[in-house]
This record gives structure tokens, C-alpha cells and sequence, in this order.
């Protein structure tokens, strides 16, 4: 009896020392990526994926640009078929796990799975994700095979009942041992796979699926792979912020997020709504923790993007500084959404400025700092010592700005200030005048 007692003693001693191990390691920063969901929605192919990590590798990888994810579909074998799903076609192993098209990745071929692109990317440098929707295949719960690596079968673990209300692919999974037992078979496909950040979607918000997210976080830890869990849709709601942040390294905190600056569609959020969304999350951001603004839909969205048709994004210049500075002084995760084989030169130099990704990555202690009607202030502290201010203008007409310093939190003193984006030193002063454009902002580094 001692011998058993020592046996389970042990087991508990390192399955705690396996999560505290992935707790340490998985995303101190906010991670920062490219997504292929904004410019080819359900179609990418690997050439496509492989062409886009090449420049990332080439261009942004020295800004902290480094994960490479294919979103939701790489397994359909027509996804040009989603509207009638009716005739969709799924790549399935024996197992009834969902692999990579074949027709679309061709690297996956005898079996592979995605090994083979991850390990391309990982040559690069670079780490390799892929978008999931929970739960299980409708096809592999039909055949009832068995779980791989378990007594149980699919119809142990499936909940018939519960289907994601925008995708009709799978059948959720019950929370019992049959259906831990099918995401622990997951996750350790993913983890031969070199998986690096898996986002699960269907599962943050409408609806919120505790149970699996935990069933999920558990898989994960028996892998022994740091692999970054991300949340979708969202808005997560902030009641349910103890559970996503004990079991996930990122959670969306609004719906999806397209170039508008005004509301646009009715499952869709507008820059300017972004504001007080990312605000009321930010006593949850802290290393491991990344409440996620979402992906940052800039430069061309196309051929196949997401959502409407190609285009070069709908947000002015003034816009698209305004998004990158607020996820950069927020700490939100950052993830590009352009092609970025038609990325041009303004594109890239608003993700290679490195103090304002310097900002994302290595701020701490941002806050809001304060509102007056449509102008929005932002205060950070960065890492050698300088401070930022970011005041934003929310409306449609100019807004003159004259305050203290003081008036944001900082030191009644002087300071010398520098405008981030412009790269223009302004002198030491102790407060800010002037004129803030329509949907524009200053971000100001302040020094003593």
C-alpha cells in the first residue's frame, strides 16, 4: 500500500511540476503573429501560408513578429463549398481526427499531417499554429471507432446536442472521461505535429465552454509542450476571467474585429467600440495572461478574405495608427491579418516601428488614463525608464488639446517629450497643447 501511496504521490508531484513548468514559459509577452483568417478566410493553401511566413521571416521576424497561424477549414478538401455544408468534404484519418487537405497541403501527404510545415517553419525561426473548432467530427462520432489511445468511443464523448452555432462541423464533447479522453488524443496529434499556439474557437463566448476549456488546458499539459492556447469569439465576459486566465494564455474580449471605424456588422466590432473593451480588461494583463483585442485587419485583405471581398483595408492612415498604438499601449496580442505578400511600405512601417512594438512587448503598468468627452488618454511606462502618453480623438471633429502633464498621472515636472511615430523631439515641457485630428491620436515618449 506504502509503494502505491509513493506512486501517486509522485504522479501528482510531476503533473505540478509539468504545469508550473508550462505556466513559466508559455507567453510572458503578448505574442505577436500573422493569422491567415483576414486575407484567405477558409481557403488557404500551403503555398500560400508558405510564401506569407517567408516574409514575415524575412521582414518582421527582428520586430518580435514570430507565430504563423492557418485558421479555421485547413482540413475541408473544397471550402469554396462552405455556404451549402451539405457538400463539404473532410479530410479524416483512421483515427477520425481531422488532418490537413491534401488537395490544399500537400506536404501533409502519407500521413504527415502538418509536421512537415511546422517543421518548416521552425527552421525559419519562427513557431507554427493552427486554428480548431471544439469538439468532434460529426463523421467520427457516426463510426464510432474508438478513441485512439483509450477504452471509450466517440459516442461516450460527444454531446449530440450541442453544435457551434456557425459551423456545422462537429458535435461538442461531454465533460467526462471519454471526453477528456478525445481532447487528450488531440493534443497529443497536435504536439507531434510541433504545434506551437492552438486557437480554439466556438468556445470563448456565445457560447462560454468552461468544461472543455479546462479538458482542453489539461491535454495540453500531458503533452509536455508549450503550446499557447488562445480563446475565440469572444466578448469573454469579465465574469468569466478567473477560468480563461487560469487555463489559457489568450481570450478574445469582443467579436470579430473588421476595418471600420463605426459599427459595421451586427456580428462585428468597430475600432472606435474597441475602446472601453479593451479598458474594462486591463486588471487581467499581466505575463501568460493576454486578453485579446483581435487581429489587426490592415493592408490588403485578400483574395479570399474572411469576411466581404478583396480590398485594401477601409481604415485611413490616422485609423490604422490609431489601432496599432491602442493594442500596443493596451499589451494587446498583436496579429496581422494582411497579405503580406502585397504588403507595401506604409504597412510595414507601422509594424516595424520597434519602440512601439518595444511598447506591446516590454511596457507594463498602461492604464487609461483618462476621458474628456471623445479625447481618450493612455498612459505606459516602458522598459529604460520613459514613459508614454497616447491621447486619441474618438470623434469626427478636431479636438484642441492644453493640459498638464499632471492631469494624466504624471509627475508635476518637466519633461523631455518625443513624438513615437513622427520621431520628432517637441523640447522638455510640463504639459501638451494642440490640435488632435478626427479619429487620429499623439503618442508622446516623456523623460526626465
Amino acid at each position: 500500500m506504502w509503494m502505491k501511496r509513493i506512486g501517486v504521490a509522485l504522479l501528482a508531484v510531476s503533473l505540478v511540476a509539468a504545469v508550473d513548468a508550462q505556466e513559466k514559459v508559455l507567453a510572458p509577452t503578448p505574442p505577436m503573429g500573422w493569422n491567415s483568417w483576414d486575407s484567405y478566410g477558409l481557403t488557404v493553401t500551403e503555398a500560400q501560408f508558405r510564401a506569407n511566413a517567408d516574409v514575415l521571416a524575412a521582414k518582421l521576424k527582428a520586430f518580435g513578429w514570430q507565430y504563423v497561424v492557418v485558421d479555421e477549414g485547413w482540413y475541408l478538401e473544397n471550402p469554396e463549398s462552405a455556404s451549402k455544408p451539405e457538400t463539404l468534404v473532410y479530410a479524416l484519418n483512421a483515427q477520425g481526427q481531422y488532418g490537413p487537405a491534401v488537395n490544399r497541403f500537400p506536404s501533409a501527404a502519407n500521413g504527415a499531417g502538418f509536421k512537415p510545415l511546422s517543421d518548416a517553419v521552425h527552421a525559419q525561426g519562427l513557431r507554427f499554429g493552427i486554428h480548431i473548432i471544439r469538439g468532434i467530427p460529426k463523421k467520427t462520432v457516426a463510426a464510432n471507432v474508438g478513441i485512439p489511445g483509450s477504452g471509450f468511443r466517440e459516442s461516450e464523448a460527444a454531446d449530440m446536442a450541442d453544435v457551434c452555432p456557425w459551423n456545422p462541423d462537429n458535435y461538442g464533447v461531454k465533460d467526462n472521461a471519454a471526453g477528456q479522453a478525445w481532447y487528450d488524443a488531440l493534443m497529443k496529434q497536435y504536439a507531434g505535429w510541433g504545434v506551437d499556439y492552438l486557437k480554439v474557437d466556438c468556445i470563448a463566448s456565445h457560447p462560454f465552454k468552461g468544461a472543455e476549456i479546462q479538458m482542453i488546458h489539461r491535454a495540453i499539459v500531458k503533452t509536455g509542450r508549450p503550446i499557447v492556447l488562445s480563446l475565440s469569439p469572444g466578448p469573454t465576459a469579465l465574469e468569466n476571467a478567473a477560468v480563461v486566465g487560469e487555463n489559457a494564455q489568450l481570450w478574445r474580449i469582443s467579436d470579430d474585429v473588421w476595418d471600420r471605424w463605426e459599427k459595421g456588422k451586427e456580428w462585428s466590432q468597430s475600432l472606435k467600440a474597441q475602446f472601453p473593451v479593451i479598458a474594462s480588461w486591463q486588471k487581467f494583463v499581466r505575463p501568460g495572461n493576454w486578453p485579446d483585442a483581435d487581429m489587426l485587419p490592415l493592408g490588403h485583405l485578400g483574395p479570399v478574405p474572411g469576411d466581404g471581398k478583396e480590398r485594401d483595408t477601409r481604415l485611413t492612415k490616422d485609423e490604422q495608427r490609431t489601432m496599432v498604438t491602442l493594442w500596443a499601449i493596451a499589451r494587446s496580442p498583436l496579429f496581422l491579418g494582411a497579405n503580406l505578400m502585397q504588403m507595401d511600405g506604409w504597412l510595414e512601417s507601422l509594424v516595424t516601428n520597434a519602440e512601439v512594438m518595444a511598447m506591446n512587448q516590454r511596457g507594463h503598468e498602461q492604464r487609461l488614463a483618462g476621458q474628456d468627452g471623445e479625447l481618450v488618454a493612455w498612459a505606459s511606462k516602458g522598459d529604460r525608464g520613459q514613459e508614454y502618453l497616447a491621447l486619441f480623438n474618438l470623434g469626427d471633429g478636431e479636438v484642441r488639446v492644453e493640459a498638464t502633464l499632471a492631469k494624466y498621472g504624471f509627475a508635476a515636472e518637466k519633461y523631455a517629450v518625443r513624438d513615437v511615430w513622427e520621431k520628432k523631439d517637441l523640447g522638455k515641457v510640463g504639459k501638451v497643447a494642440g490640435v488632435v485630428f478626427p479619429h487620429g491620436f499623439w503618442l508622446l515618449e516623456l523623460k526626465k
